[in-house]
């Protein structure tokens, strides 16, 4: 009997890491630095040279990292902040959360990433910074993001939950702008046990207000110079995140290879309408997810692909089934079914097949000789 594939192992992931991730929690219990301990402090460190960058701070989760990394460039109410209508849903909690106000702007269909062309309608005296998106761990274009923001004299922040050191043009995520935010849930490329995030900057004053925002607004104890906020990484997750980052290259590494390989098997099924989502990133695209389009010249719907494959023992997921501007909770936002086409037929095509940086040729391979059987019936 054939064993389910499923859409992450994590389980798998860890296993070789094992006495290394007991050991790290384990020196912050004896420490008892639990809040800001030695752990956080190297972490912060280690990441932003990795990342090249001169900052990093933790912070509770990606969510945060927006939102907070949005007040300390200075982005405040009344302020409008361009982001992609596709996209998880707390890159526009986070700009509400920072008491901006949020206005989407439609992708591109072949990669799903924010269209600069419709977001430069969307600018008006108001408009301050954007938000773009490195979705599915392949980055916007830099020198398009930067001449944009220059034309339009607007702070660029990075949303690099997916983008744990993709590269493009020479530039790793999160270095484009003034600031970035990263997400380090669990299933993310670098994941730590629990929620977690990060903002960088090589701005020393952004920098040192996110150290004051996220902690109460205090830059020293019980002096409150800000508005600020509890939120900070924890020093348990943030020893998790210390033995797993010097990985994070090679698994991206693997990730891209098996990203390769999805592409030369599905190649065929183009003319049935299964198409990849675009890759113009090469080996810097980190493949956090692998996305297909099943599109209307495919012979069966995309849910009905979905519902096939699960019964087949194949775990896939959908990144996402709504766009930000049809969630019912925001509809106060204004915006209506057909203001964004891309974004929308999108949302009914994507389908996520399975992706984690341990995943065999011989599971790749049967992923797609099930689709092909699905679509070939």
């Amino acid at each position: 009997m054939l064993k389910n594939i499923p859409f992450v192992d994590l389980k798998l992931q860890h296993q070789p890491l094992k006495n290394q991730l007991k050991n790290s929690i384990q020196e912050v219990l004896e420490k008892g630095d639990f809040i800001l301990g030695q752990a956080v402090e190297k972490f912060e460190t280690s990441f932003a040279t990795t990342c090249g960058a001169q900052n990093a701070i933790g912070v509770a989760c990606g969510t945060d990292a927006i939102a907070l990394g949005l007040q300390a460039c200075g982005i405040t109410v009344g302020d409008e902040v361009i982001l992609p209508a596709n996209t998880f849903i707390a890159t526009l909690i986070g700009v509400l959360h920072a008491g901006a106000t949020p206005v989407l702007v439609d992708c591109h269909a072949e990669t799903g990433l924010i269209d600069l062309e419709t977001a430069q309608k969307a600018v008006t005296p108001k408009t301050k910074a954007i938000l773009p998106v490195h979705l599915y761990g392949q980055m916007v274009a830099p020198s398009k993001l930067q001449d944009f923001a220059t034309t339009n004299n607007l702070i660029i922040f990075e949303d690099a939950a997916q983008a744990h050191l993709a590269q493009r043009e020479g530039y790793f995520a999160g270095t484009i702008g003034t600031a970035a935010g990263f997400s380090f849930y669990p299933s993310k490329n670098l994941g730590c046990f629990g929620d977690g995030g990060i903002v960088i900057t090589n701005d020393p004053k952004v920098g040192s207000k996110m150290r004051t925002i996220r902690n109460y607004g205090a830059p020293s104890k019980y002096v409150h110079e800000e508005l600020g906020t509890n939120s900070r990484l924890d020093t348990i997750q943030a020893a998790v995140l210390n033995v797993k980052l010097p990985y994070l290259k090679g698994w991206n590494s693997d990730r891209n290879q098996a990203a390769q390989k999805y592409d030369t098997l599905l190649s065929p099924m183009r003319e049935k309408g299964i198409i990849p989502i675009q890759n113009l990133s090469g080996t810097g695209h980190i493949y956090h997810l692998y996305v297909i389009r099943v599109t209307d010249k495919s012979p069966i719907k995309r849910d009905t692909l979905k519902e096939k494959l699960g019964i087949a023992g194949i775990s896939t997921g959908i990144h996402y089934p709504i766009p930000c501007h049809l969630q019912p909770a925001y509809q106060s936002l204004g915006y209506k079914q057909g203001d964004f086409p891309n974004s929308e037929t999108l949302s009914k095509q994507i389908l996520s097949l399975p992706m984690y940086p341990v995943i065999s040729e011989e599971q790749i391979n049967r992923v797609v000789e099930t689709i092909i059987q699905i679509i070939s019936k």
